[in-house]
């Protein structure tokens, strides 16, 4: 992830090994979870220096045992986080760099040797902007015109599995009973206050069935703190310590949240029609809708139809 991303709690949610097995088991092809064996699990996760890009990126990479046709061997799941609000069309040239500089990292540590070769890598690119993505997933896809057969044998290939979060719906995503499928949820019912409460209640009644549910309510309470916060949520999380404990106060305020925003609304929407109706809003009609209750804008945005001034729409 790069180093300019907002902080998404993502990078401790993935320092977990059981996060890492509800993302291969819940959302990577079923033929390859079944293969690995989840209690093998090492995290190799660092940040590297690219050249070619100039940045330190954030990635997560992790080590599991793997058997295919009687034949035991460690395979890394290179996870990124690209979490930017719009497609990186160059993200199957950013990814063939980072792989490579990761092969570069292992072979100075000496954790593998050129004569030892390289290990395999299954490149997962997890996404949740709003935009079905659209990149390709192999760099030999990027090649156009598709060079002739004999050059084909020497272009790239490096092909990622994306997971693009927005592209489940809820009915998929509540197939997936874990805490990971939770906080997809939350992430797709952010910009819906009624859905998000939703989300809310969901996540509660996974982590209260969870036999870890002490651990994983702080995991994904940290989790939820760092998101309300990059939403702007005028709630106070100085006092959400537990979800499971806290999840009444959180309700409320949410609930109030909402309602806050939906008044803001609606003052908008009626400024609009006082400025395109009578002109520019003089100071004191400002501050009557600043601190006007619910009531009082249901009242004015009704009046505004038949009002023939201010004064008369205000009942000064």
């Amino acid at each position: 992830m790069a180093s300019n991303h907002h902080d998404t709690g993502y990078k401790e949610l993935f320092s977990y090994p059981e996060f890492v097995q509800q993302l291969v088991e819940g959302f990577a092809p079923t033929e390859i979870a079944e293969l690995m064996d989840f209690s093998t699990l090492k995290n190799h996760s660092g940040n590297y220096i690219t050249p070619l890009f100039e940045e330190k990126f954030e990635d997560v990479v992790w080590s599991v045992e793997v058997t295919w046709q009687g034949v035991t061997q460690r395979v890394f799941l290179y996870i990124l986080l690209e979490f930017q609000s719009s497609v990186d069309r160059t993200m199957p040239i950013r990814l063939m760099h980072y792989v490579a500089c990761f092969y570069d990292h292992l072979l100075k540590a000496n954790e593998t040797t050129p004569s030892q070769g390289l290990p395999p890598i299954l490149p997962i690119v997890l996404y949740n902007g709003s935009a079905p993505w659209t990149a390709q997933q192999d760099i030999y896809d990027m090649v156009t015109p598709e060079p002739p057969g004999f050059l084909q044998g020497y272009q790239p290939h490096l092909r990622y599995y994306l997971i693009d979060e927005g592209r489940y719906t809820d009915e998929e995503l509540g197939l997936r009973q874990t805490p990971l499928s939770g906080v997809f949820s939350i992430e797709k019912a952010s910009t819906d206050r009624k859905g998000l409460q939703q989300a809310v209640d969901r996540i509660v009644a996974i982590i209260q069935a969870d036999p870890n549910k002490d651990r994983i309510d702080a995991i994904i309470t940290r989790w939820l703190k760092r998101h309300l916060q990059r939403l702007g949520a005028e709630v106070n999380l100085d006092q959400l310590n537990s979800l499971v404990e806290d999840k009444d106060m959180l309700a409320e305020n949410l609930e109030s949240w909402a309602r806050r925003e939906q008044q803001q609304g609606e003052t908008r929407l009626l400024i609009k029609q006082i400025k395109m109706k009578f002109g520019e809003l003089p100071e004191w009609a400002q501050r009557r809708l600043e601190h006007a209750s619910a009531d009082q804008l249901d009242e004015w945005s009704m009046s505004i139809l038949t009002a023939s001034s201010l004064d008369e729409l205000f009942k000064q």
